[in-house]
Protein backbone atom coordinates (compact mmCIF):
# COMPACT_ATOMS: atom_id res chain seq x y z
CA UNK A 1 0.00 0.00 0.00
CA UNK A 2 1.26 3.30 -0.81
CA UNK A 3 1.96 5.11 2.63
CA UNK A 4 0.42 8.64 3.32
CA UNK A 5 2.27 11.59 3.12
CA UNK A 6 3.12 13.68 6.22
CA UNK A 7 1.67 17.33 5.41
CA UNK A 8 2.73 19.73 8.21
CA UNK A 9 0.47 21.34 9.85
CA UNK A 10 1.58 25.14 8.90
CA UNK A 11 1.10 24.21 5.17
CA UNK A 12 -2.21 22.43 5.40
CA UNK A 13 -3.52 25.55 6.95
CA UNK A 14 -2.54 27.86 4.74
CA UNK A 15 -3.64 25.46 1.36
CA UNK A 16 -7.21 24.93 3.13
CA UNK A 17 -7.09 28.87 3.71
CA UNK A 18 -6.27 30.15 -0.25
CA UNK A 19 -8.51 27.19 -1.34
CA UNK A 20 -10.99 27.93 0.42
CA UNK A 21 -10.96 31.65 0.05
CA UNK A 22 -10.65 30.91 -4.23
CA UNK A 23 -13.43 28.59 -3.99
CA UNK A 24 -15.94 30.81 -1.90
CA UNK A 25 -14.83 33.87 -4.33
CA UNK A 26 -15.33 31.91 -7.84
CA UNK A 27 -18.50 29.89 -7.14
CA UNK A 28 -22.25 30.65 -5.49
CA UNK A 29 -22.57 27.90 -2.65
CA UNK A 30 -26.32 28.81 -2.71
CA UNK A 31 -28.74 26.20 -4.18
CA UNK A 32 -29.97 27.07 -7.54
CA UNK A 33 -26.96 28.13 -8.89
CA UNK A 34 -27.20 29.10 -12.52
CA UNK A 35 -25.01 27.06 -15.23
CA UNK A 36 -22.71 28.26 -17.92
CA UNK A 37 -25.47 27.59 -19.78
CA UNK A 38 -28.23 29.98 -18.06
CA UNK A 39 -30.76 27.33 -17.16
CA UNK A 40 -30.84 27.07 -13.74
CA UNK A 41 -30.93 23.78 -11.39
CA UNK A 42 -34.12 22.96 -9.27
CA UNK A 43 -32.84 23.65 -5.54
CA UNK A 44 -34.13 20.33 -4.49
CA UNK A 45 -30.95 18.83 -6.48
CA UNK A 46 -28.69 20.49 -3.65
CA UNK A 47 -27.64 18.84 -0.60
CA UNK A 48 -24.88 16.39 1.05
CA UNK A 49 -22.86 14.31 -1.60
CA UNK A 50 -21.25 11.21 -1.27
CA UNK A 51 -17.76 11.17 -3.82
CA UNK A 52 -16.40 7.80 -4.15
CA UNK A 53 -12.86 6.65 -5.17
CA UNK A 54 -10.51 4.58 -4.80
CA UNK A 55 -7.99 4.14 -1.64
CA UNK A 56 -6.24 7.65 -0.84
CA UNK A 57 -3.05 6.50 -0.37
CA UNK A 58 -1.28 10.01 -0.39
CA UNK A 59 -3.56 11.08 2.30
CA UNK A 60 -5.35 14.18 0.26
CA UNK A 61 -8.74 13.63 1.01
CA UNK A 62 -9.16 14.75 4.87
CA UNK A 63 -7.91 18.02 3.37
CA UNK A 64 -10.09 18.08 0.25
CA UNK A 65 -13.16 17.72 2.39
CA UNK A 66 -11.93 20.41 4.86
CA UNK A 67 -11.41 22.67 1.57
CA UNK A 68 -14.86 22.28 0.55
CA UNK A 69 -17.17 21.80 3.83
CA UNK A 70 -15.28 25.45 4.52
CA UNK A 71 -16.87 26.53 1.16
CA UNK A 72 -19.95 24.55 0.74
CA UNK A 73 -20.86 24.54 4.76
CA UNK A 74 -24.99 24.12 4.05
CA UNK A 75 -23.76 21.12 1.00
CA UNK A 76 -20.94 19.07 3.32
CA UNK A 77 -19.03 16.03 1.72
CA UNK A 78 -18.61 12.81 2.59
CA UNK A 79 -15.37 10.95 0.80
CA UNK A 80 -16.21 7.17 0.50
CA UNK A 81 -13.22 5.28 -0.32
CA UNK A 82 -12.72 1.64 -2.74
CA UNK A 83 -9.93 -0.16 -2.57
CA UNK A 84 -6.68 0.47 -4.43
CA UNK A 85 -7.62 -2.36 -7.09
CA UNK A 86 -9.46 -0.50 -10.16
CA UNK A 87 -11.41 -3.94 -11.03
CA UNK A 88 -13.18 -3.89 -7.27
CA UNK A 89 -13.33 -0.43 -7.90
CA UNK A 90 -15.13 -0.78 -11.31
CA UNK A 91 -17.65 -3.73 -9.54
CA UNK A 92 -18.06 -1.40 -6.44
CA UNK A 93 -19.72 1.32 -8.82
CA UNK A 94 -21.51 -1.57 -11.11
CA UNK A 95 -22.98 -3.10 -8.09
CA UNK A 96 -24.49 0.46 -6.78
CA UNK A 97 -25.68 1.53 -10.87
CA UNK A 98 -27.08 -1.64 -11.20
CA UNK A 99 -29.44 -1.18 -8.01
CA UNK A 100 -30.62 2.50 -8.74
CA UNK A 101 -28.62 3.19 -5.43
CA UNK A 102 -28.92 6.85 -4.70
CA UNK A 103 -25.69 6.25 -1.69
CA UNK A 104 -23.15 7.58 -4.38
CA UNK A 105 -23.45 10.97 -6.49
CA UNK A 106 -20.16 11.24 -7.86
CA UNK A 107 -17.77 8.65 -8.75
CA UNK A 108 -14.41 8.35 -9.89
CA UNK A 109 -14.07 6.61 -12.86
CA UNK A 110 -11.09 5.63 -14.75
CA UNK A 111 -11.10 6.75 -18.56
CA UNK A 112 -11.74 3.79 -19.46
CA UNK A 113 -14.78 3.45 -18.16
CA UNK A 114 -16.60 6.03 -20.14
CA UNK A 115 -18.14 4.41 -22.41
CA UNK A 116 -19.65 1.75 -20.56
CA UNK A 117 -20.92 3.66 -18.13
CA UNK A 118 -22.45 6.26 -19.96
CA UNK A 119 -23.82 3.72 -22.38
CA UNK A 120 -26.04 1.63 -19.90
CA UNK A 121 -26.97 5.56 -18.76
CA UNK A 122 -25.42 5.51 -15.59
CA UNK A 123 -24.32 8.50 -15.96
CA UNK A 124 -25.80 12.17 -15.68
CA UNK A 125 -24.83 13.63 -19.56
CA UNK A 126 -23.29 17.35 -19.05
CA UNK A 127 -25.40 18.78 -21.06
CA UNK A 128 -27.55 21.40 -20.73
CA UNK A 129 -27.95 23.16 -17.49
CA UNK A 130 -25.00 20.49 -16.51
CA UNK A 131 -22.91 21.73 -19.22
CA UNK A 132 -18.96 22.24 -18.08
CA UNK A 133 -16.76 25.09 -19.59
CA UNK A 134 -14.21 22.34 -21.36
CA UNK A 135 -11.96 25.02 -22.91
CA UNK A 136 -8.93 24.88 -20.50
CA UNK A 137 -8.75 21.20 -20.40
CA UNK A 138 -5.90 19.53 -22.51
CA UNK A 139 -7.98 17.73 -25.45
CA UNK A 140 -6.58 14.65 -25.21
CA UNK A 141 -7.66 14.36 -21.71
CA UNK A 142 -11.17 15.83 -22.09
CA UNK A 143 -11.96 13.07 -25.14
CA UNK A 144 -11.63 10.41 -22.35
CA UNK A 145 -14.81 11.98 -20.98
CA UNK A 146 -16.93 11.62 -23.89
CA UNK A 147 -19.07 9.05 -25.51
CA UNK A 148 -20.67 9.77 -28.88
CA UNK A 149 -19.70 13.32 -28.67
CA UNK A 150 -21.44 13.84 -25.64
CA UNK A 151 -19.17 14.35 -22.09
CA UNK A 152 -20.29 12.45 -19.62
CA UNK A 153 -17.63 13.11 -16.76
CA UNK A 154 -14.87 15.83 -15.96
CA UNK A 155 -11.30 14.98 -15.63
CA UNK A 156 -10.17 14.59 -12.45
CA UNK A 157 -6.62 13.98 -13.44
CA UNK A 158 -5.31 12.81 -16.16
CA UNK A 159 -2.02 10.06 -16.44
CA UNK A 160 0.85 9.18 -18.55
CA UNK A 161 3.55 6.73 -16.99
CA UNK A 162 6.75 8.01 -17.07
CA UNK A 163 10.15 6.04 -16.55
CA UNK A 164 11.73 5.96 -12.74
CA UNK A 165 15.74 5.01 -13.10
CA UNK A 166 18.68 5.04 -10.84
CA UNK A 167 20.66 7.79 -12.19
CA UNK A 168 23.69 6.88 -9.86
CA UNK A 169 24.11 3.32 -11.53
CA UNK A 170 23.18 4.72 -15.30
CA UNK A 171 26.15 7.49 -14.75
CA UNK A 172 26.95 9.11 -18.16
CA UNK A 173 24.86 6.99 -20.27
CA UNK A 174 21.92 8.64 -22.19
CA UNK A 175 18.89 7.65 -21.03
CA UNK A 176 16.51 4.69 -22.68
CA UNK A 177 13.95 6.49 -25.30
CA UNK A 178 12.88 2.70 -25.78
CA UNK A 179 12.11 -0.53 -25.12
CA UNK A 180 15.21 -2.08 -26.92
CA UNK A 181 17.95 0.80 -25.85
CA UNK A 182 16.33 0.22 -22.04
CA UNK A 183 16.53 -3.95 -22.31
CA UNK A 184 20.42 -3.29 -23.68
CA UNK A 185 21.48 -1.36 -20.60
CA UNK A 186 20.45 -4.41 -18.81
CA UNK A 187 23.98 -5.37 -18.47
CA UNK A 188 24.54 -2.11 -15.97
CA UNK A 189 22.02 -4.27 -13.44
CA UNK A 190 23.28 -7.82 -13.94
CA UNK A 191 27.09 -6.08 -13.17
CA UNK A 192 25.16 -4.86 -9.42
CA UNK A 193 22.75 -8.01 -9.23
CA UNK A 194 19.92 -6.51 -9.15
CA UNK A 195 16.81 -6.36 -11.66
CA UNK A 196 16.63 -4.48 -14.64
CA UNK A 197 13.28 -3.45 -15.32
CA UNK A 198 9.37 -3.62 -13.58
CA UNK A 199 6.30 -2.40 -14.90
CA UNK A 200 2.72 -3.90 -14.23
CA UNK A 201 2.51 -7.74 -14.69
CA UNK A 202 0.04 -9.25 -12.49
CA UNK A 203 -3.24 -10.17 -13.95
CA UNK A 204 -5.13 -7.25 -12.78
CA UNK A 205 -6.00 -3.83 -14.95
CA UNK A 206 -1.86 -2.88 -14.75
CA UNK A 207 -1.85 -5.38 -17.20
CA UNK A 208 -3.92 -4.44 -19.75
CA UNK A 209 -1.81 -1.01 -19.74
CA UNK A 210 1.46 -2.77 -19.69
CA UNK A 211 0.67 -4.69 -22.50
CA UNK A 212 -1.26 -2.05 -24.80
CA UNK A 213 2.38 0.45 -24.00
CA UNK A 214 4.27 -2.38 -25.77
CA UNK A 215 1.96 -3.08 -28.82
CA UNK A 216 1.85 0.83 -29.36
CA UNK A 217 5.14 1.44 -28.63
CA UNK A 218 6.36 -1.54 -31.25
CA UNK A 219 3.64 0.55 -33.87
CA UNK A 220 1.17 -1.59 -33.35
CA UNK A 221 -2.44 -1.07 -32.08
CA UNK A 222 -4.70 -3.22 -29.79
CA UNK A 223 -8.72 -2.64 -31.73
CA UNK A 224 -9.55 -0.28 -34.64
CA UNK A 225 -12.50 2.49 -33.91
CA UNK A 226 -14.54 0.18 -33.86
CA UNK A 227 -13.55 -1.88 -31.62
CA UNK A 228 -12.53 -4.58 -33.59
CA UNK A 229 -9.23 -6.55 -32.65
CA UNK A 230 -6.03 -5.60 -35.02
CA UNK A 231 -3.76 -7.62 -33.28
CA UNK A 232 -2.86 -10.06 -36.27
CA UNK A 233 -0.07 -7.90 -37.28
CA UNK A 234 3.75 -8.00 -36.59
CA UNK A 235 3.89 -5.07 -34.62
CA UNK A 236 1.14 -6.42 -32.12
CA UNK A 237 3.24 -9.88 -32.06
CA UNK A 238 6.74 -8.12 -31.51
CA UNK A 239 5.28 -5.97 -28.55
CA UNK A 240 4.23 -8.96 -26.61
CA UNK A 241 6.96 -11.04 -27.69
CA UNK A 242 9.31 -8.60 -25.73
CA UNK A 243 8.05 -8.55 -23.00
CA UNK A 244 7.86 -12.42 -22.98
CA UNK A 245 11.10 -12.69 -24.09
CA UNK A 246 12.52 -10.07 -21.00
CA UNK A 247 10.62 -12.35 -18.69
CA UNK A 248 12.46 -15.61 -20.08
CA UNK A 249 16.17 -14.71 -20.25
CA UNK A 250 15.67 -12.48 -17.00
CA UNK A 251 15.78 -8.49 -17.91
CA UNK A 252 12.35 -8.57 -16.11
CA UNK A 253 13.49 -10.75 -13.20
CA UNK A 254 9.99 -13.62 -12.14
CA UNK A 255 8.89 -11.50 -9.47
CA UNK A 256 7.92 -8.88 -11.59
CA UNK A 257 4.70 -10.94 -12.47
CA UNK A 258 3.39 -10.50 -9.39
CA UNK A 259 3.91 -6.93 -9.32
CA UNK A 260 1.39 -4.28 -9.29
CA UNK A 261 1.89 -0.21 -8.77
CA UNK A 262 2.86 -0.69 -5.47
CA UNK A 263 4.96 -3.80 -5.39
CA UNK A 264 6.82 -2.21 -8.21
CA UNK A 265 7.35 0.71 -6.07
CA UNK A 266 8.74 -0.50 -2.97
CA UNK A 267 10.79 -2.90 -5.27
CA UNK A 268 12.06 -0.11 -7.06
CA UNK A 269 12.58 1.88 -3.62
CA UNK A 270 14.23 -1.03 -1.98
CA UNK A 271 17.05 -0.98 -4.92
CA UNK A 272 16.24 -4.24 -6.46
CA UNK A 273 15.89 -2.91 -9.98
CA UNK A 274 17.59 0.08 -12.23
CA UNK A 275 14.30 1.08 -14.02
CA UNK A 276 10.76 0.80 -13.56
CA UNK A 277 7.67 2.59 -14.76
CA UNK A 278 5.35 4.02 -13.01
CA UNK A 279 2.29 6.78 -12.69
CA UNK A 280 3.59 10.29 -11.67
CA UNK A 281 1.65 9.46 -7.90
CA UNK A 282 5.08 7.57 -7.41
CA UNK A 283 7.10 10.33 -7.68
CA UNK A 284 6.39 11.91 -4.67
CA UNK A 285 6.11 9.04 -2.58
CA UNK A 286 9.23 7.55 -4.12
CA UNK A 287 11.44 10.94 -2.95
CA UNK A 288 9.74 10.79 0.59
CA UNK A 289 9.37 7.50 2.03
CA UNK A 290 12.18 7.05 4.20
CA UNK A 291 12.64 3.74 3.39
CA UNK A 292 13.49 4.71 -0.17
CA UNK A 293 17.30 5.09 -1.65
CA UNK A 294 16.22 8.39 -3.70
CA UNK A 295 15.16 9.65 0.24
CA UNK A 296 18.77 9.02 1.77
CA UNK A 297 20.13 10.01 -1.70
CA UNK A 298 17.74 12.37 -3.83
CA UNK A 299 20.15 12.53 -6.53
CA UNK A 300 20.49 8.45 -6.96
CA UNK A 301 17.13 9.25 -8.18
CA UNK A 302 16.44 9.81 -12.33
CA UNK A 303 13.55 10.68 -14.34
CA UNK A 304 12.24 10.74 -17.75
CA UNK A 305 9.57 9.93 -20.61
CA UNK A 306 7.87 6.69 -21.19
CA UNK A 307 10.46 4.64 -23.11
CA UNK A 308 7.96 5.07 -26.42
CA UNK A 309 3.86 5.06 -25.92
CA UNK A 310 2.44 5.22 -23.02
CA UNK A 311 -1.07 4.49 -22.17
CA UNK A 312 -3.03 6.91 -20.81
CA UNK A 313 -4.22 6.88 -17.84
CA UNK A 314 -6.45 9.22 -15.16
CA UNK A 315 -9.62 9.18 -13.92
CA UNK A 316 -12.67 11.40 -14.56
CA UNK A 317 -15.32 12.55 -11.69
CA UNK A 318 -19.14 11.23 -12.94
CA UNK A 319 -22.60 12.08 -11.81
CA UNK A 320 -24.75 9.27 -11.09
CA UNK A 321 -27.73 9.38 -12.97
CA UNK A 322 -29.50 8.01 -8.96
CA UNK A 323 -28.20 11.04 -7.09
CA UNK A 324 -30.77 12.76 -5.39
CA UNK A 325 -28.51 16.20 -5.40
CA UNK A 326 -26.84 16.53 -8.71
CA UNK A 327 -26.75 20.76 -8.64
CA UNK A 328 -24.11 20.30 -5.88
CA UNK A 329 -22.40 17.30 -7.58
CA UNK A 330 -22.09 19.38 -10.36
CA UNK A 331 -20.70 22.59 -7.91
CA UNK A 332 -18.12 19.61 -6.93
CA UNK A 333 -16.63 18.57 -10.66
CA UNK A 334 -16.55 22.85 -11.54
CA UNK A 335 -14.72 23.14 -7.98
CA UNK A 336 -12.28 20.40 -8.36
CA UNK A 337 -10.97 21.90 -12.02
CA UNK A 338 -10.42 24.93 -11.06
CA UNK A 339 -6.61 25.76 -10.60
CA UNK A 340 -6.35 26.14 -7.23
CA UNK A 341 -7.47 22.43 -6.38
CA UNK A 342 -5.58 21.40 -9.57
CA UNK A 343 -2.37 23.28 -8.36
CA UNK A 344 -3.31 21.12 -4.61
CA UNK A 345 -3.69 17.71 -6.39
CA UNK A 346 0.21 18.33 -7.71
CA UNK A 347 1.45 19.90 -4.74
CA UNK A 348 0.66 17.00 -1.88
CA UNK A 349 0.18 13.95 -4.43
CA UNK A 350 2.17 14.76 -7.18
CA UNK A 351 -1.04 14.21 -9.80
CA UNK A 352 -0.85 14.80 -12.92
CA UNK A 353 -3.24 18.30 -13.92
CA UNK A 354 -5.83 18.37 -16.29
CA UNK A 355 -5.62 21.70 -17.36
CA UNK A 356 -3.78 22.91 -20.03
CA UNK A 357 -2.21 25.99 -18.49
CA UNK A 358 -0.49 24.47 -15.47
CA UNK A 359 2.20 22.63 -17.25
CA UNK A 360 4.00 25.47 -18.62
CA UNK A 361 3.25 27.51 -14.98
CA UNK A 362 6.35 28.36 -13.83
CA UNK A 363 5.77 28.55 -10.38
CA UNK A 364 5.10 24.90 -10.93
CA UNK A 365 7.58 23.68 -13.36
CA UNK A 366 10.70 24.56 -11.08
CA UNK A 367 9.94 23.32 -8.28
CA UNK A 368 7.81 19.99 -9.33
CA UNK A 369 10.36 18.79 -11.96
CA UNK A 370 7.94 15.79 -13.29
CA UNK A 371 5.57 18.28 -15.15
CA UNK A 372 7.98 18.75 -18.46
CA UNK A 373 8.85 15.42 -18.52
CA UNK A 374 4.78 13.96 -18.08
CA UNK A 375 4.11 16.28 -20.69
CA UNK A 376 5.78 14.66 -23.01
CA UNK A 377 4.71 11.45 -22.03
CA UNK A 378 1.16 12.73 -22.23
CA UNK A 379 1.76 14.51 -25.85
CA UNK A 380 2.59 10.74 -27.05
CA UNK A 381 0.16 8.51 -25.03
CA UNK A 382 -1.83 6.29 -26.39
CA UNK A 383 -5.66 5.31 -24.81
CA UNK A 384 -6.60 2.43 -23.76
CA UNK A 385 -9.35 0.62 -26.06
CA UNK A 386 -12.26 2.58 -26.07
CA UNK A 387 -15.34 0.20 -25.87
CA UNK A 388 -18.78 -0.04 -24.27
CA UNK A 389 -17.85 -3.89 -23.28
CA UNK A 390 -14.04 -2.70 -21.81
CA UNK A 391 -14.54 -5.22 -19.09
CA UNK A 392 -14.92 -8.33 -21.30
CA UNK A 393 -12.29 -6.92 -23.31
CA UNK A 394 -9.61 -5.99 -20.67
CA UNK A 395 -10.05 -9.42 -19.09
CA UNK A 396 -9.45 -11.22 -22.43
CA UNK A 397 -5.95 -9.25 -22.61
CA UNK A 398 -5.11 -9.92 -18.95
CA UNK A 399 -5.55 -13.83 -19.41
CA UNK A 400 -3.87 -14.27 -22.32
CA UNK A 401 -0.95 -11.80 -22.06
CA UNK A 402 -0.63 -13.36 -18.50
CA UNK A 403 -0.33 -17.15 -19.74
CA UNK A 404 2.45 -15.70 -22.15
CA UNK A 405 4.37 -13.97 -19.87
CA UNK A 406 4.20 -17.29 -17.80
CA UNK A 407 5.17 -19.16 -20.90
CA UNK A 408 1.67 -21.38 -20.73
CA UNK A 409 0.91 -19.99 -24.31
CA UNK A 410 2.92 -19.03 -27.25
CA UNK A 411 3.02 -15.46 -28.52
CA UNK A 412 0.73 -16.45 -31.45
CA UNK A 413 -1.64 -18.23 -29.75
CA UNK A 414 -2.08 -15.30 -27.36
CA UNK A 415 -2.76 -13.09 -29.33
CA UNK A 416 -5.65 -15.18 -31.76
CA UNK A 417 -7.33 -16.31 -28.23
CA UNK A 418 -7.00 -12.88 -27.15
CA UNK A 419 -8.64 -11.31 -30.68
CA UNK A 420 -11.12 -14.12 -30.45
CA UNK A 421 -12.18 -12.92 -27.10
CA UNK A 422 -12.27 -9.08 -27.49
CA UNK A 423 -14.72 -9.86 -30.99
CA UNK A 424 -16.98 -12.03 -29.13
CA UNK A 425 -17.06 -9.22 -26.24
CA UNK A 426 -17.78 -6.55 -28.73
CA UNK A 427 -20.57 -8.83 -30.27
CA UNK A 428 -21.83 -9.41 -26.82
CA UNK A 429 -20.83 -12.30 -25.69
Amino acid sequence: MRKAMRVAAAGATLALTTIGLVACSSTSSSPGGGSSSGTKIDSSQYGPITVVQGKDNNGTLPLLKAMWDKAYPKTPVTFKQQSDQADQQLQDDLLHFQQKSSDYDVISSDVVWTQQLASNQYLQPLTGAYKLDQSAIVPAVLATSMYHNVQYAAPQATDSQILYYRKDLLGSKPVPTTFAELFADCSIAKAKNIGCYTGQFAKYEGLTVNFSEAVNSAGGTVVDASGKPTLNTPQAKQGLQTLVTAFKNGDIPADAITFQEEQGRAAFESGKYLFYTNWPYAYSLTQNDPTSFAKKKPSALGIAGFPGKSSLGGHNWAISNYSKHKGTALQFLKWFQSPAVQKFAIEKSSAAPVLSSLYSDSTLTGKYKYLPTLKASLDNAVARPATPYYQAVTTAIQNNAYAALKGSKTVDAALSDMSTAITQAANGG
